[in-house]
């Protein structure tokens, strides 16, 4: 394996920085999903990542450092670390008004369009002052590294970059420039929901890129069709849109997780006083939920379905508990803040209903502990994953891995994980709660054989599809671009 200059940007980092109760400055390494499956990458390249300076000690690091410094990850793989600081005005109008909730919204659907959005001179400001703004110093930072470094390929991440490649790409013609979207596609009808000029601009960004990556086939083709509808992009070949006299490559590989490290995470000190605790309570059947506070999880509708279940299966009554463990999300989001009171009042609807002295029906945990999903990932009989859209949704692929009970996936069509997983699981729409609740029932019911067959499918499918194999497949796609698949 050759190593090789690669340059990395997404809004947060491998790392962040604080002080301690001492004074001495502390690091504080990144456990999200993107940081974790991009460890491969950290590991056998030299990689230059760029992302914001989201604390005080952040800023304060960059500013000592001109922006750039040396740092390692936990396993000790050497990487180069440049903090972008933003105008926190700025920052706020592109991530609290355009990212989450706008974009974030229409790309998973979330609108109900009767309402909401309102498009406001807020949002215009935002979009101008921050999104842009934003973007422009990301995309100041990726020209300066591109000087440091001729030639490095440049991979770009989510939706909070969109308009950063476009502006890379009039600096630097040249560059070699990828992004991989982790979220869904929506279709040019939905993308109405924002001013033309604004989905204009989205899809050019993305554009400017020479590859542009999805994780599942049906996000792919959904934005080749959204593009040739908003912006005239033409391709008639597979996989392949030509624009403003370039060829850009749509590609899909779907993300995934290092079944090793996760393995190790699950036998962890930590994680089995975790469980230990777990078994100590349980229910004699497990129905486990673990997400985001986020509208996109359709929470609510998970506890309406489990109502709905005891209601027509009284069977289950005093027998199946549902655990719910909720990461609180984007609270200075008004949409968000909402979402976690309704959560709340159904969950408590379905306990008082169903409830007694001696049985929770739900119990409802809202907190970010991750040792404790992870617990709990072990000892599920049904894990629901009921999302009305999801890019991927990597709850599907960790639970399954490390649970020990043979625990049935009940799984949303609109994940992206169905694509890949739903010949093993029980799939479920995500709005027909009466389906769910049947699809809850059959998965608290299957045979034992069954249930093993599909749990030692699952777990071999994300054992052979793991992040290394994602990285390749993206370094793939820009080797073939580097053999004259542009012009």
């Amino acid at each position: 394996m050759t190593r090789r200059r690669l340059i990395v940007v997404s809004n947060r980092g491998p790392v962040s920085y604080g002080r301690g109760p001492d004074g001495e400055r502390t690091t504080l390494r990144g456990g999200g999903g993107l940081v974790t499956a991009l460890r491969p990458l950290l590991a056998r390249h030299d990689v230059t990542w760029i992302a914001s300076a989201m604390s005080d000690e952040d800023r304060a690091v960059a500013a000592e450092s001109g922006g750039a410094l040396e740092d390692t990850t936990r396993d000790g793989s050497p990487f180069r670390v440049r903090l972008v600081a933003h105008d926190p005005a700025a920052y706020d109008g592109y991530y609290n008004v355009v990212a989450n909730p706008m974009l974030w919204f229409v790309q998973h659907r979330l609108w109900g369009f009767a309402r909401r959005p309102v498009v406001d001179e807020r949002f215009h400001a935002a979009w101008r002052d921050g999104y842009e703004a934003v973007n422009r110093t990301f995309a100041e930072a990726v020209v300066e590294e591109l000087d440091r470094a001729p030639g490095a390929p440049v991979f770009f991440h989510d939706y909070h970059l969109y308009r950063a490649p476009r502006l890379v790409r009039d600096a630097r013609p040249d560059a070699l420039l990828a992004h991989f979207v982790h979220i869904p596609w929506s279709d040019a009808d939905t993308w109405t929901a924002v001013p033309a000029a604004v989905r204009e601009a989205v899809h050019d960004g993305l554009l400017a890129n020479d590859v542009v990556g999805f994780h599942t086939r049906r996000w792919a083709r959904t934005f080749r069709r959204a593009a040739r509808d908003v912006l005239g992009a033409e391709g008639e070949r597979t996989g392949v849109l030509d624009y403003r006299g370039r060829t850009v490559r749509v590609t899909h590989h779907p993300i995934a997780i290092d079944p090793d490290e996760f393995a190790e995470l699950a036998a962890s000190e930590r994680v089995r006083a975790a469980e230990a605790r777990l078994v100590a309570g349980r229910p004699e059947q497990l129905v486990l939920r673990v997400d985001r506070t986020d509208p996109s999880k359709n929470a609510v509708r998970g506890f309406t379905a489990f109502g709905l279940l005891l209601e027509r299966h009284p069977e289950h009554r005093g027998r199946v508990g549902m655990l719910a463990l909720l990461d609180p999300s984007r609270q200075d989001v008004p949409e968000y803040a909402e979402y976690l009171a309704a959560i709340e009042v159904e969950a408590a609807a379905v306990n008082e209903r169903f409830g007694t002295d001696a049985w929770l029906p739900v119990d409802l945990r809202v907190a970010d502990d991750f040792p404790q999903s992870v617990a709990a990932y072990k000892q599920f009989d049904v894990l629901l994953v009921n999302a009305v859209f999801d890019g991927m949704n990597l709850v599907a692929k960790e639970a399954p891995l490390v649970n020990e009970r043979d625990g049935v996936l009940v799984l949303s069509e609109n994940a992206g994980a169905h694509e890949e997983l739903g010949d093993w699981a029980v799939t479920v729409n995500p709005f027909d709660v009466d389906g769910q609740a049947e699809a809850l029932h059959e998965a608290l019911t299957l045979p034992a054989e069954e249930r093993r067959r599909r749990a030692e499918a699952i777990r071999a499918h994300v054992r052979d599809h793991d992040a290394a194999r994602w990285i390749d497949a993206q370094l793939a796609d820009l080797d073939a671009v580097g053999k004259g698949g542009n012009t």
